[in-house]
């Protein structure tokens, strides 16, 4: 799953990141207003954890988040922010937010929240897909094949779970590796490690070499 910070302290977004880390989550983490809406571009959050008070202004984080509902964003939007009174709550929860966090808070509780909407299912994902020999649980990161577990690695898992959930959908080269391997400098190469690796765990039917990419191939 998807996680997108946007806090403009980095004292704490630092450890927060971390903390999603070892929970498996992937993160991004933006500390502004141009770089969070950057960021839901490439990242396609499953959640967005949303300061209010940016550099931009002081209601940055309400008006980001009317504007993602406008757009159409269908990922879950957790407000983390100092503001504590009735009236900021409900014009969060208004504007588009599916939970309101008021700082100082506890991080077992914000991983709770975090569990609890991504459970909710307020993306558009389903939490389970089974096709044939295949069976994915996403909010678990469970994978089985021939109903075996199978372990995978986080990024093997994240190229997996891109082609599950578009079965039907060709994905070009260029596109898997910008949005696996964002960062990669070995080009094509990393890609076609990575669904040898998923081929040789799962079976060589798992993914399907098309013109131009792959495709879930079950």
């Amino acid at each position: 799953m998807r996680i997108l910070l946007v806090e403009d302290n980095a004292d704490l977004a630092g450890p927060l990141l971390a903390l999603l880390q070892r929970e498996r989550y992937e993160v991004e983490w933006a500390d502004n207003l141009s770089q969070a809406q950057a960021l839901v571009d490439k990242l396609e959050p499953d959640l967005i954890a949303l300061d209010v008070m940016l550099p931009e202004g002081e209601d940055t984080g309400f008006r980001l988040a009317r504007q993602l509902r406008r757009d159409g964003f269908g990922g879950a939007i957790l407000f983390l922010t100092a503001r504590d009174t009735v009236e900021d709550r409900v014009l969060g929860l208004d504007l588009g937010g599916d939970d309101y966090l008021v700082k100082p808070f506890s991080l077992e509780e914000l991983l709770a929240r975090i569990r609890a909407l991504l459970r909710r299912g307020s993306t558009l994902r389903q939490n389970v897909l089974e096709r044939g020999p295949l069976r994915i649980e996403f909010a678990s990161r469970k994978v089985c094949w021939n109903q075996q577990p199978v372990s995978l690695s986080d990024k093997e898992f994240v190229l997996l779970e891109r082609l599950a959930l578009h079965p039907e959908r060709v994905f070009g080269v260029d596109e898997l590796i910008s949005k696996v391997f964002p960062n990669t400098k070995s080009g094509h190469r990393i890609l076609r490690v990575y669904v040898h690796r998923l081929r040789e765990k799962l079976g060589d039917s798992v993914i399907a070499t098309q013109p131009g990419g792959y495709t879930l191939g079950v």
